[in-house]
């Protein structure tokens, strides 16, 4: 398969939430342009965002209510006061949380939707644009808003609680609510459509300054989401709509109980009917929004791993084959000319068949610094052992340490290997001596976390697997890279041609 190759060169990942706003949570607002216009000055070529889907319990955007939806806490409430829809003295009176390193979720989950439910009480339902949008959308759009007016009437409960003529979808309890929740379903079109609108500016401005955006998709959706319920036969749930078998990670080296993600699996032998058709709208509907896929948890796709619902964790689970190259087939299709990186870690042992799967694709793979330095001078993440350029080397990603915090506690002898590797003599140069080592590499794409350009330590990560409550907070506040350590990053985009 012919696929296009990325464009060398470097990036920068930084969750949309975690840019600096004056309203609790990092937005499509000016700090999105103003991150664009620091990519250009530090001669960057791509952003790598985390999922922008609307995210539910626990706050992850790897459980999202919905593939194509787009998070109403992103949306930009100064962009709403230009429109008049809002005032800023009603945004100021509410609270936003006290740290501007911090998301207070709690507290923008109490607050954002008031907000926005001012600024729709002032809009123009009738608007011809928001009328073409309604219509261009509606594929998932009905049911996406019907399902969290519900969930609101609800009490917030999961689908799977409701009463069995909405849980089970009778067309004529749908009609009915469809009548008796208008406004509110009309509500949140409206939130979709002020997302979609302001995503439209971002991308259009990244284009005119040449920086392409990198959209990431989690393999799977949560249980409790509009996809689910809406398309009940595309998932092995059982009658009551819970999941048969749940999404889930066997121990290694990051979690020794291993991992319980709690997704429903797919019902791979129905998907592969209409030729993964529901893949491949949402393959589409991101190729759309971005220039690059990040395409989440690649080894599925061969071989997935489940655990019964009602397990503790991720100990005893079973090992299932996935819908492998039709799927890989289907997904280009939809994708057409978007280039593709897929996340293809996660075992001590790399799965007989990824390497040949993704070899078939063509796609780019990753490779991650901080697994590089074992003992093991052969370890496939250490640049030296790169057989192919195509390929996106991590510093690290969100769901590891930083790389301050990652060597923190190590002794000088657990990193004597390290130093001499990187020709360095102390635990100080670690950070940017692993910069460096993954802008010189022959990867074709290099991508550092913000929080390492700022060699903030694990206060500032971004996520600990199979932990609630202290994820997907961190924000960049008023940190800033100094000048000096901006003309150290454009130094070494310039010296190794990223």
């Amino acid at each position: 398969m012919e696929t296009k190759r990325l464009t060398r060169g470097a990036g920068i990942l930084l969750a949309i939430t975690s840019l600096p706003s004056s309203y609790g949570i990092g937005t499509l607002g000016d700090a999105a342009f103003q991150f664009i216009d620091l990519l250009v000055d530090l001669k960057q070529r791509y952003w790598q965002m985390l999922p922008v889907g609307p995210t539910g319990f626990g706050d992850s955007p790897y459980q999202s209510y919905s593939a194509f939806a787009g998070n109403p806490y992103l949306i930009d409430l100064e962009h709403l006061v230009k429109q008049g829809l809002l005032k800023e003295e009603e945004i100021r009176s509410f609270h936003w949380g006290n740290d501007e390193n911090d998301i207070d979720y709690a507290m923008i989950y109490e607050n954002r939707s008031k907000v926005l439910k001012m600024a729709y009480a002032r809009f123009d339902r009738e608007e011809l644009e928001f009328l073409q949008f309604q219509e261009a959308e509606k594929e998932w759009l009905e049911d996406y808003a019907l399902y969290m007016a519900l969930k609101e009437q609800f009490g917030d409960r999961e689908w799977q609680s409701w009463d069995i003529p909405l849980r089970d979808r009778y067309p004529e309890a749908l009609e009915e609510y469809r009548e008796r929740l208008e406004s509110e379903i009309l509500f949140y079109k409206f939130c979709q459509y002020e997302f979609f609108k302001q995503w439209g500016l971002l991308k259009e401005y990244a284009q005119s300054r040449g920086i392409k955006l990198i959209g990431d998709m989690p393999f799977y959706i949560g249980a409790d989401s509009a996809d689910v319920w809406a398309n009940r036969e595309l998932f092995l749930l059982n009658e009551d709509g819970t999941p048969k078998g749940v999404a889930a990670a066997p121990p290694d080296a990051f979690a020794e109980e291993g991992q319980k993600w709690g997704c429903p699996v797919y019902n791979w032998q129905r998907m592969e009917q209409d030729d993964f058709l529901w893949w491949q709208k949402r393959v589409a509907k991101l190729a759309q929004m971005c220039d690059v896929i990040r395409l989440d948890h690649f080894n599925a796709i061969v071989k997935y791993y489940t655990v019964p619902n009602e397990a503790e964790n991720g100990k005893n689970g079973k090992w299932s084959k996935g819908p492998g190259r039709k799927f890989t087939d289907a997904v280009e299709k939809a994708a057409q000319d978007t280039n593709m990186i897929v996340e293809n870690l996660g075992m001590r042992q790399p799965l007989p068949g990824v390497k040949k799967l993704l070899a078939k694709t063509g796609w780019a793979g990753i490779k991650v610094l901080l697994f590089a330095f074992g003992d093991d001078t052969a370890n496939e993440h250490l640049p030296h052992n790169y057989t192919d350029s195509n390929l996106v080397v991590y510093a690290g990603t969100h769901d590891n340490d930083t790389i301050v915090g990652y060597f923190r506690d190590k002794t000088d002898y657990e990193l004597a290997y390290l130093y001499e590797y990187l020709n360095i003599k102390y635990k100080e140069e670690i950070p940017d001596a692993m910069i460096r080592a993954a802008y010189a590499s022959v990867a074709d794409v290099a991508i550092i976390q913000m929080q390492d350009l700022l060699k903030l330590g694990n206060e500032a990560r971004m996520n600990a697997p199979s932990t609630v409550g202290n994820n997907w907070r961190w924000r960049v506040g008023s940190d800033s890279l100094s000048e000096e350590r901006r003309a150290w990053i454009r130094t070494l985009a310039a010296v190794y041609r990223r």
